[in-house]
């Protein structure tokens, strides 16, 4: 089955303990393409500048993915710098120049309106809800939100929630999202908002998915996923979409949508994000063997007797 991903392609400049790197391949959409090409077909809605070139194009298409949807504009693609201390878990935005991407209109191919499995990666709410509305064989849809969006844009926001299936965001964004300091309580508040799951996201902590009451089938109780110790975390940039890209991916493999498929998703999307971090950019992203993810979800599997 066929995953579409709507969301920024960029140019990142990252500097961590491990060192400094300028100009590498970055943006959500980018991540997330890469992680999900290990499990199912995909295919990228995005916005690139004149300095986007073959050989950026080339790591999309070394992994098979679709970029008919990948619109070439006049201008710079989309730029971010960042900086990550002691805390690898935050980055300090060094800039932000949106260039193309500010002007972004997401444009549909028509070769891609039989998607089954959609994927809004973090973009305003609005478009978020457009692109929806305009893929209607949809069979399930991800969504990704931030903080600048609960702030400024909630109202929206609210109104795309309503159209999505499964939301993954972080812990301070849901408590934010909810208005609510207590995560489970901030969980129950952001489900009634109208996904039927809600993927919280703990950074190197693992995460936990709540469902909506019937919603996948019966039960009724979170279940939470730890991730693996990393012996060296280069740039912790991409590790949220790589983790949502393993997630969605693996969803869109699978012919039963049931709570415990959502459940091993959740570890295959830990999977991702572990490797994403191990490499500056997404250089081990680009490199991985479908028998080195296996590998590292049966770690996952015998420290957690997942069945």
């Amino acid at each position: 089955m066929s995953i579409l991903v709507v969301g920024s392609v960029a140019f990142d400049d990252v500097t961590s303990p491990s060192g400094s790197m300028q100009n590498i391949l970055g943006g959500a959409a980018t991540y997330f393409a890469l992680a999900a090409s290990y499990f199912t077909k995909v295919r990228v809605v995005a916005v690139v500048g004149e300095d986007f070139g073959a050989e950026q194009e080339q790591v999309f298409h070394q992994h098979g993915i679709d970029t008919r949807g990948l619109e070439r504009a006049k201008g710079k693609t989309f730029r971010w710098g960042g900086s990550y201390t002691d805390n690898l878990n935050e980055a300090k935005t060094n800039f932000t120049d949106l260039n193309v991407f500010e002007t972004f209109q997401p444009r549909i191919p028509k070769e891609y309106e039989d998607t089954e499995f959609l994927f809004l990666a973090n973009i305003q709410p609005t478009l978020q809800a457009d692109v929806r509305r305009k893929m209607s064989r949809v069979r399930l849809t991800g969504c990704d939100t931030m903080n600048y969006w609960i702030k400024g844009a909630l109202k929206e926001l609210q109104e795309t929630l309503k159209l999505v299936n499964v939301l993954l965001i972080n812990d301070t964004e849901a408590k934010m999202l909810a208005n609510e300091t207590n995560l489970p309580r901030a969980a129950n508040k952001v489900l009634a908002m109208g996904p039927q799951a809600l993927v919280i996201k703990h950074g190197e902590y693992g995460a936990t998915i709540f469902f909506r009451e019937g919603a996948f089938g019966i039960g009724r109780h979170p279940f939470r996923a730890p991730t693996l110790p990393i012996d060296e975390v280069k740039d912790p940039t991409g590790a949220g979409d790589s983790f949502a890209g393993g997630f969605m991916g693996y969803l869109a493999s699978q012919e039963e949508l049931s709570r415990e498929v959502l459940k091993r998703a959740l570890f295959y999307g830990g999977v991702m994000g572990s490797f994403a971090v191990e490499r500056f950019g997404t250089e081990r992203l680009q490199s991985l063997t479908r028998e080195e993810i296996d590998e590292r979800f049966q770690i996952f599997r015998e420290l957690t007797h997942l069945e």
